[in-house]
């Protein structure tokens, strides 16, 4: 596979790097930083070697004067040596450590010191368009999603049953973050259908058979380990009574169409456009990540049904979006951006649809969707 230059910007102080498991965190870090010492603490011997006695990191760090740069990978396996990585920030000026992870529940549940906010918290995406350039393919991003791990591989959707698969034996049942693992498949397989809509809890407790507390543990542990996020609704200065309730995704397209069971009772329409949806939502994420970091991403929803997909709301940035999976665009497509120009005349209107032509219908700029992603830079 070739190498792909990442929007992420490397700090130049500490930070923890979080991720999903195969966003590339580690193999961006050992392209860009060469000289860099790595620990891998998914490897047993490494793992066994700093759990029993994290002090010994701070003998690597004296032995190696002249190494200014330390990788930790998969930090959340010794949440422990948090404290002597905070000691030496202390002591040790002029030393970066880069601390990765592909969950924030152990961290969060540890009661170790998190640092003491001397060192930033920053997140690895999948792989972008404008970072894929001419690799990028819209097709091929909806049905496998954009996971550097996925991506180039012969046989993208084997490799994406045997990451789910990885993700729930070693990440949620071994770890102990959940005890009944067919709760859990059936908990997935259910919220899928709530990818880019408001979640029901109650609803998804009762086709799984469980406690609605047990679905919001379940839904703790999605985010948690970064394999969900969700919307809240936007309301500065709202005109209107305006829906509660997050809207849910997962982090990839790809994750989702794995996880959503396919029949014949299921419309292809609507899990297209479920798809395209988050396949946006994933790009506005990581464009705010790694570029506009003064943006929150929220929706618009009114009581009586009135939706703008997304809003992106900042110092100078202040946009809605609508996303429409269809070659045309009829008028009832653009009533939620109209309806919200009418609250907010100084927002700037944006309707992406898979259309071939960048059109100016009132107030509302109509864009290609895959010319609007790939501009996200």
């Amino acid at each position: 596979m070739e190498s792909f230059i990442r929007n992420f910007p490397i700090p130049r102080e500490s930070f923890f790097l979080l991720g999903p498991r195969g966003t590339g965190k580690s193999t961006f870090l050992r392209q860009f930083l060469p000289l860099a010492q790595f620990l891998d603490f998914l490897d047993p011997e490494t793992f066994r070697h700093y759990k029993t006695k994290p002090e010994l990191f701070r003998e690597l760090v004296d032995g190696n004067p002249s190494t200014k740069i330390f990788v930790l990978d998969e930090i959340q396996k010794i949440p422990e040596i948090l404290t002597v990585i905070h000691s030496l920030i202390e002591k040790k000026k002029g030393i970066q450590f880069i601390l990765t992870g592909s969950s924030a529940r152990k961290l969060k549940q540890s009661g170790v010191d998190l640092l003491a906010g001397r060192a930033l918290f920053c997140k690895m995406h999948p792989f972008t368009a404008s970072e894929l350039g001419e690799a990028f393919n819209l097709e091929k991003a909806l049905g496998i999603g954009l996971l550097p791990l996925v991506y180039f591989k012969d046989d993208p959707k084997e490799v994406l049953r045997a990451y789910l698969g990885l993700y729930i034996k070693e990440e949620i049942f071994a770890e102990g973050l959940i005890r009944n693992i067919g709760n859990f498949s059936r908990f997935l397989e259910a919220a899928s259908f709530s990818h880019g809509s408001i979640l029901n809890t109650s609803n998804i407790a009762r086709e799984c058979g469980v406690e609605r507390k047990t679905v919001e543990g379940y839904l703790s542990v999605l985010e948690d380990l970064l394999l969900s996020f969700t919307l809240p609704v936007f309301s500065k200065k709202a005109k209107r009574d305006l829906a509660a309730h997050r809207k849910f995704y997962f982090f990839d397209a790809g994750v989702f169409s794995q996880i959503r069971p396919k029949g014949p009772l299921d419309s292809p329409e609507e899990m297209h456009g479920s798809l395209l949806e988050g396949l946006v939502a994933q790009h506005l994420r990581a464009y705010i990540d790694y570029i506009k970091k003064d943006c929150s991403l929220s929706y618009w929803r009114t009581r009586s049904g009135v939706e703008v997909d997304f809003i992106l709301y900042g110092e100078n940035t202040f946009q809605a979006i609508e996303v429409k999976n269809s070659a045309k665009i009829k008028d009832s497509d653009l009533r939620g951006l109209k309806s919200f120009l009418q609250d907010y005349p100084m927002c700037e209107a944006i309707f992406l649809y898979r259309g071939k032509e960048r059109l100016k219908k009132g107030d509302i700029l109509c864009m290609p969707v895959e010319e609007f992603l790939r501009a996200l830079n």
